[in-house]
């Protein structure tokens, strides 16, 4: 079965860039057909879709963020990372990781002076 765990820094200043990684394991981000998803919800708000990569390494982006959005892989680390450049305070969320029906626990990122 497919695990997954975000890390990566809780606090980021607005203008900056936020940068979580995606750890999988129990599967290869490489098999054929699967796809990794980032999607996020901020306080109060339901979830929304930001991007993926695919197995073959095929990147897709929410157009609301593709402006500032970058999703790319490592594949020696089994792990997917997400780039969000010149965050503002509405970028503040939980951050999920997955794949099909497999997700990670989440990550609280706030954005904030």
């Amino acid at each position: 079965q497919v695990q997954l765990q975000e890390s990566g820094p809780g606090l980021v200043k607005p203008s900056q860039t936020l940068s979580l990684t995606c750890t999988v394991s129990g599967g290869s981000i490489t098999t054929s057909y699967f796809y990794w998803t980032w999607i996020r919800q901020p306080p109060g708000k339901g979830l929304e879709w930001m991007g993926g990569i695919g197995y073959d390494g095929s990147t897709y982006y929410s157009p609301s963020l593709k402006s500032h959005i970058s999703i790319s892989r490592d594949t020696s680390k089994n792990q997917f990372s997400l780039q969000l450049t010149s965050v503002t305070p509405e970028d503040t969320a939980v951050y999920y990781c997955g794949t099909g029906g497999s997700w990670g626990q989440g990550t609280q990122v706030t954005v904030s002076s």
